[in-house]
């Protein structure tokens, strides 16, 4: 098929999406394969962010703010350190949780700072503010948004960029989002969040594992006006499916490559501290829910998420000590022996385990042996908001069984699923 083809291929395909959304933005054009972005069963991907040769004209002579942290690569290199090669102007650094650098605990608070390696001043939207101030973005041209999100609702990279899209719309700035692949994106499961139990944990109507990539999530939080008030309703303007410099625009995304919603991806940097390897990663949608019980998710050790226990288990169970490390400082029986799970392996066979859903045997069975059932979930609250509601803590409570369990997610589940088909850039995994 010939380039003019193909690129009139997809821009019908991105018309019927803008008509569908009325105010978001994708653009798609050719650029070489990257060999630096590594696969068990996808090689050939391409992120947005490496896709320069596509955006760099949107950036050049402009004043540009960028929200970035360690995951925010082009090959082996930053960001960053790429488009200050290149010529741009980039005047601040905003950074979420972990910090731009990505080296804080989870929930640590991280301060505002001059980078040592850049010189560029970085704001935390992970400490005093969750938002850039207008005066942060005053004098800015163009804001840019590029980290590496796992795909689970409490994770908070998305709640981060919702802010920042607010931001961006309520002070008119255009925003350019350069998209990742979702490691997690081929599948989606779990409770939908009910909005009494909404937090930065969980701000959105999703469930658990919502199987979209930052920047189709982007797109539903407009198309569905799930944004601000006052973002939503600057929330339509400048409709183009093929923007020029001159063309203005409020929101923008740099579509991946060779993406599908059946593709594997492993991430080629950490996105935090406590998921250092793709095992992890596909586990993290079903281990993070221990995070509210009594029993260590595995912090302080070097399987965090994949090592599930407490001391007072069974002592035939598979044993772990956990203690403080760098990015787990603070955490659960730090320098006891604990007992439990080790869900680790190979990646094939942690996929395996997974099997395309929120598992819940490992909790259901947790609860059953746990000793002290009244202080098993040691963190209500943090569960809670987890879950997204206080059903599912009633549920293994009252001994339900995972498919009882699993029933009662419908009809929700099924209805974020058609709502999030209308926003998908990519090929779907069904």
């Amino acid at each position: 098929m010939t380039d003019k083809l193909l690129k009139f291929e997809y821009m019908i395909r991105t018309l019927i999406i803008f008509v569908l959304l009325l105010n978001s933005l994708a653009i798609e054009a050719q650029s070489s394969n990257s060999p630096s972005v590594q696969s068990h069963a996808d090689q050939n991907i391409i992120t947005g962010a490496e896709r320069v040769d596509v955006y760099l004209r949107f950036l050049k002579g402009k004043k540009i703010g960028i929200f970035a942290n360690q995951t925010s690569v082009v090959g082996n290199t930053h960001l960053v350190d790429t488009l200050r090669k290149l010529g741009v102007n980039i005047k601040v650094i905003f950074g979420p949780e972990h910090g731009f650098r990505g080296t804080a605990d989870a929930g640590e608070k991280v301060g505002n700072y001059t980078d040592e390696q850049t010189g560029i001043p970085v704001i935390s939207l992970y400490g005093q503010k969750r938002k850039p101030t207008p005066e942060d973005i005053r004098d800015l041209d163009l804001l840019v948004f590029d980290i590496q999100d796992v795909g689970t609702r409490f994770y908070t990279y998305i709640s981060s960029m919702q802010e920042f899209l607010e931001t961006a719309l309520e002070n008119h700035k255009p925003l350019l989002l350069l998209d990742r692949p979702n490691p997690n994106g081929f599948y989606v499961d779990g409770p939908v969040l009910d909005p009494k139990f909404r937090s930065f944990v969980g701000m959105q109507p999703v469930p658990i594992n919502y199987g979209m990539t930052i920047g189709e999530y982007a797109m539903m939080l407009l198309g569905e006006n799930w944004l601000s008030e006052k973002a939503n309703a600057v929330n339509a303007y400048n409709i183009t499916t093929n923007p020029t410099v001159d063309t203005p625009f409020h929101f923008l995304v740099i579509k991946c490559k060779n993406y599908t919603h059946k593709s594997k991806y492993v991430l080629p940097v950490r996105p935090s501290p406590n998921l250092p390897e793709i095992q992890a990663v596909y586990l993290y949608p079903t281990t993070c829910l221990f995070e509210g019980t009594a029993l260590s998710e595995g912090r302080g050790t070097a399987k965090p998420f994949e090592y599930i226990g407490h001391p007072s288990l069974p002592k035939n169970m598979f044993a772990f000590t956990p203690n403080p490390n760098e990015g787990a400082k603070s955490s659960k029986h730090y320098g006891k022996v604990c007992y439990g799970w080790n869900l680790g392996g190979t990646p094939a066979e942690v996929l395996q385990k997974v099997d395309s859903k929120i598992q819940l045997k490992w909790l259901i069975e947790a609860y059953t042996i746990f000793p002290g059932k009244d202080s098993f979930f040691a963190r209500p609250e943090s569960f809670n908001r987890l879950a997204g509601n206080d059903v599912l803590m009633k549920q293994i409570k009252e001994g339900r069984t995972e498919e009882a369990i699993r029933k009662s997610w419908e009809p929700k589940l099924s209805e974020f699923k058609a709502i999030r088909k209308k926003y998908l850039l990519y090929d779907d995994f069904e």
